[in-house]
């Protein structure tokens, strides 16, 4: 099944080249892959992986590997920010 995966500031690097100016990209996943599976296939380095966004729905990082995916679902990741 295929998703959308938009990774936000360094986590952007991991993006295929043709895809970092757009933020996003599509992803094929089998079917029952968990957010933390997601994760794990695209090899993001999962302490940058702070804020996780599930069809536009926070999901605290203790069940990642509880929420699976379905066709279509839209994952934005951001890595931690920081400020002053």
């Amino acid at each position: 099944m295929n998703i959308t995966v938009k990774l936000f500031a360094t986590l952007g690097a991991h993006l295929p080249p043709a895809d970092r100016k757009a933020r996003a990209t599509r992803v094929e996943v089998p079917e029952g892959t968990s957010l933390l599976g997601l994760i794990e296939r695209m090899a993001l380095p999962r302490d940058l992986c702070t804020l996780v966004l599930h069809n536009g729905v926070f999901v605290p990082q203790e069940i990642l590997g509880d929420r699976c995916l379905e066709a279509e679902d839209t994952v934005a990741i951001w890595p931690p920010v920081g400020g002053g």
